[in-house]
């Protein structure tokens, strides 16, 4: 069953697909959050919707909301921090634990790409968070933006001329770049205690795999990276998506069903 669902932060409303399995709705059943990336929505490059539709062919419930700014939700993407956006996945997570079909004690959560970023820094601050996956983790950003550019671009520059930086038609703005500089990635990450899965393919080029190794020195033994050859940032083959969803699935049925 699908339904459409608004959550409330500060003011606006995010909104969300819910994905819920057969049965009588008032079943308490494992639930998986999704984290969208950077200037994404709740569908997804790596397809949210069809990892969904297979959690919840397998007895899995989900949720996948807009961050602010982005997809139907409220906002304008000029105002984004990921502060901001760690708080709004904090929220969203505090009200699904209270949905009626939700086993508010197997709550996992999914991130990808700068989803990945906030989701990982999300479960290590908002208890009660039973599995962790992160697909493609953008931890390169702090690295690449603290470093005065992105996309190879000067950023200095733009924010002079303009107040923004141009991102394919995004505006960032002063105040996320200065948030995203000042991010302690691993620090802050490998404060969560629970199972935490990581999918990353070796084609990466958005965000390179040298940077998503050091998790694991951070994470206390509880962190398993999975490299997959030839996978790029998008899983933009039908081999390597497959290969996404179903570790995917594996990881949430092994530590929210068993």
């Amino acid at each position: 069953m699908i339904r459409h669902h608004d959550f409330h932060y500060s003011g606006m409303t995010l909104r969300s697909t819910v994905h819920i399995p057969d049965g009588p709705t008032e079943t308490p059943r494992p639930t998986v959050v999704f984290v969208h990336g950077f200037t994404s929505n709740r569908l997804e490059l790596p397809n949210f919707v069809a990892m969904s539709r297979l959690l919840e062919a397998n007895g899995i419930a989900s949720v996948r909301f807009d961050l602010s700014g982005h997809g139907e939700s409220d906002g304008d993407f000029f105002d984004v921090t990921i502060t901001g956006e760690i708080a709004e996945t904090r929220t969203v997570l505090a009200a699904v634990r209270a949905f009626d079909f939700v086993d508010p004690e197997r709550i996992g959560l999914v991130g990808m790409s700068m989803g990945g970023v906030v989701a990982g820094l999300t479960a290590a601050e908002e208890p009660g968070v039973s599995a962790l996956c992160l697909w493609s983790p953008a931890a390169v950003a702090p690295f690449e933006i603290g470093g005065g550019s992105l996309k190879g671009r000067p950023l200095a520059p733009e924010f002079e001329e303009k107040g923004y930086f141009d991102a394919d038609g995004w505006r960032i703005s002063p105040a996320l770049v200065e948030d995203i500089a000042a991010l302690d990635v691993y620090g802050r990450s490998g404060k969560y205690t629970g199972p935490v899965h990581i999918l990353h393919g070796d084609r990466d080029d958005i965000a390179p795999l040298a940077y998503v190794r050091p998790y694991l020195d951070h994470y206390d033994g509880n962190a398993a990276l999975e490299i997959v050859e030839g996978a790029d940032h998008a899983w933009s083959s039908v081999l390597h998506r497959t290969t996404l969803h179903q570790s995917t699935l594996r990881f949430l049925r092994r530590h929210l069903q068993q």
